[in-house]
Parts: structure tokens; C-alpha cells; sequence
């Protein structure tokens, strides 16, 4: 790997985004309008969303930065930039590696403004530290774009990679345990959900919600995350040569 090929990727990839509007409104703005949508939903029982608004400032960004990104790697491979870049002296993990960079950063920012939007006009309260949950918020957002890189490779059409979201995540959502408690599903469901990323994500950022301490369950949850997020992105880096064409 060469830190200057990540950044000049990475570079490349934040040009790309700030000249397309819509991308950054779906990272930046839909998030937090969400969460707006879904305080006003329960605006007669405030009770609901004291409850599933903290892991929604990670499930949230974790969805769009999903969309976007398995839309961007797919428009790499289908419009011929990735064929290109595997003819020059540029490793994949550089190319992953950027990508992970310039939407790492654009996660940073997605958080930051969810989080605020969430403590400061929304009156969310926590019983754990802030700064958790914009790390959480972070990783989970981080996860959603590991995944999209890596399963962007599945899909040779735009339509294609959208599919991935009701038939990948929102399976996820409904077995995390932010719909029902994981206990009271069915076995099956019980261990599907113990091998789904989505599960982890959202059983850290409820920690943070209803505990002040820091435990070993909760950074193990966060490990967990990080670890998927890293295997996702090798996993991407070893389907780069695909053909598309």
C-alpha cells in the first residue's frame, strides 16, 4: 500500500462527491431529517423515541452510507474507472483504502450533524457519554460503507444494488432488536440475528442509551463492528479485478 495513492483515491472520491448534491444530501441532511420525522412521529408518547432515537443516530447514517456507496463502487466498475486504475502501479487495498478514507470522513461530518440535530434540537437524552455515541454512530456508518463497497461487486446494475437494501438490511432492522426484543423471537430468528453485523451496532449505541459504564459487553459489541467493517473491505479489495463488461 502507498499512503499517497490512498489520499490521491480519496481525493478523487470527495471531488466526486461535492459536485453531486443529492449524494450529499442523502449522507448528510436525510439522516438527521429522519430522526426529526421520527421525534414528531411519537410526538404524544416522547417515552418511544427517548428509547430507539440513540441507536437511530446509527442505523440511520449505517443505511444511507450503504446506498451510496454500493451505487458509487458499482458505477466504478460498470463505467470502466476501476478497469483503468488495475492497469496503473496502484494496489486494490490503496483503492479500497481511499474509499474507506473519503467516506470515513463524510461519516464524520454525517454524525457530527445527526448527533446535534439530536442533543441539541431534539432534546434526546442519554444516560452515557455523547461523545460514544458519535464514536458509535461513526462505526456504524463506517460499517454501512464496507458493506456497500463489498456487495456493490454482486450487482451489474444500478437497480441491482439498490435491491441490496430490503433484501440485506432491512432484515437486519427487524432482528436487531430495535422492533422486539431479540428474547422473545422465535430460535431461529434468535441466532439469525446473532450472526447479523446490525445486531452489534444496535446493542452498543442501547448500552450507551441506558448505561452510564463502558463494559466489556459493550466494547466487545464495538469490536465487532470494526472487525466486520475491516473483513467487508478486504473482502471488497479481493473482488476488485471483476470484470463488468
Amino acid at each position: 500500500m502507498s499512503a499517497r495513492r490512498t489520499l490521491a483515491t480519496a481525493r478523487r472520491v470527495l471531488l466526486q462527491v461535492r459536485g453531486d448534491r443529492r449524494t450529499i444530501a442523502l449522507l448528510i441532511l436525510v439522516p438527521a431529517v429522519l430522526l426529526v420525522l421520527m421525534r414528531y412521529v411519537f410526538n404524544d408518547d416522547p417515552f418511544v423515541f427517548q428509547r430507539v432515537g440513540a441507536p437511530m443516530l446509527g442505523i440511520f447514517p449505517l443505511i444511507s452510507m450503504f446506498l451510496v456507496t454500493s451505487i458509487a463502487m458499482l458505477r466504478e466498475r460498470t463505467g470502466g474507472t476501476l478497469e483503468r486504475l488495475m492497469t496503473m502501479p496502484i494496489a486494490k487495498l490503496d483503492i479500497l483504502a481511499g474509499y474507506g478514507l473519503a467516506f470515513a470522513l463524510m461519516a464524520v461530518i454525517q454524525s457530527a450533524v445527526t448527533c446535534a440535530v439530536a442533543f441539541g434540537l431534539l432534546d434526546l437524552h442519554l444516560v452515557g457519554p455523547r461523545w460514544l455515541v458519535v464514536v458509535l454512530a461513526v462505526a456504524n456508518a463506517l460499517l454501512g460503507m464496507s458493506l456497500g463497497l463489498f456487495l456493490s461487486a454482486f450487482a451489474t446494475t444500478e437497480f441491482q444494488a439498490v435491491q441490496f437494501l430490503p433484501a440485506f438490511l432491512l432484515p437486519q432492522l427487524l432482528l436487531c432488536g430495535l422492533i422486539a426484543d431479540r428474547s422473545t423471537m422465535a430460535a431461529p430468528l434468535r441466532w439469525l440475528s446473532d450472526v447479523l453485523p446490525m445486531t452489534y451496532a444496535y446493542d452498543a449505541l442501547h448500552r450507551v442509551s441506558t448505561s452510564s459504564d463502558i463494559s466489556g459487553r459493550l466494547l466487545l459489541d464495538l469490536a465487532i463492528v470494526v472487525g466486520v467493517t475491516g473483513a467487508a473491505l478486504v473482502l471488497g479489495a479481493a473482488t476488485l479485478p471483476r470484470r463488468t463488461g
